[in-house]
């Protein structure tokens, strides 16, 4: 797809770190930009940068997600590209004994579902909402091209760590929805695409120590740096700009696999 001013994209999650990178890089091609985020402030501040708009959005909420749409088309017009960065994680044991009392206790089941409604059945929702507009579009090419989708999964869907259950669960279910995504939509010009980010240095490990974020550098094969969002977004514009690019799932990481903690 080529990109300029004639094309619209929403970002999910585009206040900050990945998606506010990819937004950015969008925008930078000519793009018109939709940023969908809980974070006002931030949320507003980048689309008034960017020239595009911004709608106060919880992935969890099909209201929510009908009305952001509903405004940033009416705003922009039918979205081509949708760029699925929304989501969260948490660090919780599937069962685990308290050092000092001993009292035992299990992963709550409704912590458990929020990371998997927001990180997995969130990033559907919108895809399958973003899609349905899309079909409405007139093909780009001869080949008819219609729309883009990529999502944001992890390494950790592979190689999660100690109390990662949930998290890992959920974004290796956007790997695992991928591919029969993309073959839904075949016949309608709509690729889908997913990128499985290493350790980057987003908003959520700025704030770490300096020494902690050097170890988790130091684990990095090469090159020995966390990502930066800047290479996510160079991916993911790679992603929509290539044609043949359709169905699949892609590390980016600097060759880690993650240690147990």
């Amino acid at each position: 797809m080529k990109l300029d001013s004639s094309i619209v994209a929403v970002i999910t999650g585009g206040s900050s770190g990945l998606g506010e990178a990819t937004a950015r890089a969008l925008a930078a091609k000519g793009v018109k930009v939709a940023i969908f985020d809980l974070n006002e402030d931030k949320g507003k501040a980048v689309a008034a940068e960017l020239g595009g708009v911004f709608c106060k959005v919880d992935v969890c909420s099909d209201a929510d997600v009908d009305a952001g749409f509903a405004a940033s088309r009416a705003a922009l017009g039918q979205e081509r590209i949708l760029i699925n960065c929304a989501g969260t994680g948490n660090a919780v044991k599937t069962a685990s004994r308290d050092k000092q009392t001993g009292a035992i206790k299990s992963f709550p089941i409704d912590a458990f579902n929020k990371i998997i409604q927001i990180n997995l059945v969130g990033t559907f929702r919108c895809i399958a909402k973003s899609a349905a507009g899309m079909l409405a579009l007139d093909p780009l090419d001869q080949y008819g091209e219609r729309g883009v989708i990529i999502n944001t999964s992890s390494v950790a869907a592979e190689d999660g760590q100690i109390g990662q259950a949930s998290y890992s669960a959920s974004k290796a279910g956007v790997i695992g929805m991928t591919l029969p995504i993309a073959r839904d939509l075949m016949n309608d010009g709509i690729r889908v695409n997913t990128i499985q980010p290493g350790i980057f240095n987003t908003p959520l490990l700025q704030g770490a120590p300096d020494n902690v974020k050097a170890s988790l550098a130091a684990s990095v094969p090469f090159p020995k740096r966390l990502g930066a969002p800047d290479e996510f977004a160079h991916l993911a514009l790679a992603m929509v700009e290539n044609g043949y690019f359709n169905g699949e799932s892609v590390r980016l990481d600097g060759a880690i696999r993650m240690a147990p903690r």
